[in-house]
């Protein structure tokens, strides 16, 4: 027997379906389609099996790859124990909240439901990434990437790379996420996370004494000569982290939807739910691989040198394994180092693309102010017997 939300969700890709083909006669915006299954799956990022988050038995999950003004319809049956949402950080729902994945203005997807996502990347371009938004889910997988191309008429600020390559870097726990988030309800600190992941896998063996052996890891190929398109995002749940590639600089180009003034780095503070667009230029003489590192930011205590994630940069005639000592990183407690880094990408206003906020005025000076917010942030308390942080009280 089909449930109410199965029948209705069906008549909602029919539905979208006759609209995408009476578009594409009439020379509408295309539709792209996708049918998400959301479950648990088992894993092993730091070695020992785990129930983790997958989507269609991926972890991380499917890239969500569109283009600009491009519809997209995604059909989402939550697999898990518990109600599930999905929000699409970063992408813009003008007019309309109902897609935007979050409690409040959607409502849950009961377990054992479906629910159809419909919205359109309007005047966007970009790296971002989607992440369930309730009960701490994300702290057990669920994510995954979304690419916004800009339309072929509009050409890139910089020449087509040879790749294009997702990286996603996070904190991670073996307790799972349902402990943590009674923790965290309880006013427990997380502490230090077992480890740090890059594309939901554990670290490289750098070092013996660190590093358990058996433990799988990102190995990413490469060809000598070529230039990629990285796109690192930071999907952990409270830790920064520093993400750099030994011997490589990291070509600064786009951010969450903004191509920026292109600027070398050889590392970069990427915070948790930042996205940063890189060009790599695989210029080295491959005498060996080459550590990809994130390490955690802003910590003080020793256990904190045990978590450090490390995939490997391969080339396809590398002579031998990665070896030698982890790239630097900054000093761990230099705040200033950070904000000035920050502070030193601009904004890249030359380059052909959606802008922010195209609907609205650009003559901000010229607006009347009517009404003035003050949002006030304050300190965890407790509420209801569980401890809760509040906007203004609320």
């Amino acid at each position: 027997m089909l449930s109410a939300s199965y029948l209705c969700s069906s008549c909602v890709s029919f539905f979208f379906i006759l609209l995408w083909l009476l578009n594409g006669c009439f020379g509408g915006d295309p539709y792209v389609f996708y049918d998400w299954t959301i479950s648990y799956v088992t894993a092993s990022p730091l070695g020992d099996k785990q129930q983790v988050i997958g989507i269609n038995g991926q972890f991380p999950g499917p890239i969500l790859n569109v283009t600009t003004n491009w519809n997209v319809v995604v059909n989402v049956k939550n697999d898990l124990d518990e109600p599930l949402l999905l929000t699409w950080n970063g992408v813009q729902h003008r007019k309309n909240s109902w897609q935007d994945g979050v409690l409040g203005t959607n409502c849950p997807i009961p377990a054992g439901w479906n629910w159809t996502y419909q919205f359109q990347v309007k005047d966007q371009i970009g790296s971002f990434f989607y992440f369930p938004s309730l009960d701490f889910q994300r702290a057990a997988g669920g994510y995954g990437g979304i690419i916004i191309n800009n339309r072929d008429v509009i050409p890139l600020p910089f020449a087509v790379p040879d790749g294009d390559i997702t990286i996603f870097i996070s904190d991670w726990y073996t307790k799972s996420h349902k402990k943590l988030r009674k923790d965290v309800e309880n006013g427990v600190d997380l502490g230090v996370p077992d480890g740090i992941l890059i594309n939901g896998l554990g670290p490289y063996r750098y070092d013996a004494a660190i590093v358990p052996d058996g433990i799988p890891y990102q190995l990413i190929n490469v060809e000598p000569g070529k230039t990629y398109r990285l796109r690192v995002h930071n999907v952990g749940i409270s830790t920064s982290l520093n993400f750099r590639i030994q011997n490589h600089n990291l070509l600064l180009v786009e951010t969450e939807g903004s191509y920026t003034v292109q600027q070398n780095y050889t590392n970069m503070d990427i915070h948790v739910g930042q996205s940063f667009s890189f060009l790599v230029t695989t210029d080295q003489n491959a005498s060996s691989d080459y550590y990809i590192v994130a390490s955690p930011r802003f910590v003080n205590s020793s256990e904190w040198n045990k978590v450090t994630g490390v995939a490997i940069l391969h080339y396809s005639n590398s002579l031998g394994p990665a070896s030698g000592p982890l790239p630097d990183p900054p000093n761990a407690y230099d705040t200033y180092f950070s904000m000035n880094q920050a502070r030193s990408i601009r904004w890249n206003v030359s380059a052909g693309a959606a802008r922010p906020n195209p609907q609205g005025s650009f003559k901000y000076g010229q607006i009347t102010v009517t009404d003035v917010y003050v949002i006030l942030n304050r300190p965890a308390e407790l509420i209801e017997g569980k401890w809760r942080t509040t906007l203004n009280e609320q």
